[in-house]
């Protein structure tokens, strides 16, 4: 999959928040860790600079989640990792309303878009109607939405 690679969306300022949370707990564990191990000098720097880091490879990987299109097909970037599917694998794209059920109660959670595979699998996406990207921008989820099964149909008639 040569193609260039595009967001058709840009990410909401939730992110941020997210990344700005992690710093903060991440901060106290250091504080925390900090105090129950009685640290000083480098064992300070040794953890203090690990927890950095963590928070540095989290924070590039928030920013670099979501979804992705080409000519030649998808690529979902997860936090932990990224799988790409090229179109001519994909039977279809699909919104899908999440469910839980508590004993006897249903409780919607919300609607997110599916892939479905030839071979009768489904992968999720990252795009989720009342995340931290489209929560205050339904329009924009719809949208989205619509250029990957667009992209996706067009890469069937070809």
């Amino acid at each position: 999959m040569g193609s260039q690679w595009v967001r058709p969306y840009t990410p909401g300022n939730g992110r941020w928040l997210v990344i700005v949370w992690e710093a903060v707990a991440l901060a106290l564990l250091t504080w925390a860790s900090i105090r129950q191990f009685d640290l000083i000098g480098h064992g300070v720097r040794a953890v203090a600079c690990t927890l950095a880091a963590v928070w540095v490879i989290g924070a590039w990987r928030i920013l670099r989640h979501g979804v992705y299109v080409s000519s030649d097909g998808v690529l979902i970037r997860g936090l932990l990792r990224s799988r790409s599917m090229r179109w001519h694998d994909i039977a279809g794209v699909h919104l899908h309303q999440s469910i839980h059920k508590l004993g006897r109660w249903e409780l919607q959670n919300d609607t997110t878009v599916l892939i479905e595979r030839h071979d009768g699998a489904t992968v999720n996406t990252e795009l989720w109607a009342r995340g931290v990207d489209f929560h205050s921008r339904p329009k924009l989820f719809r949208a989205v939405y619509q250029e990957i099964r667009n992209r996706h149909r067009a890469a069937a008639e070809n």
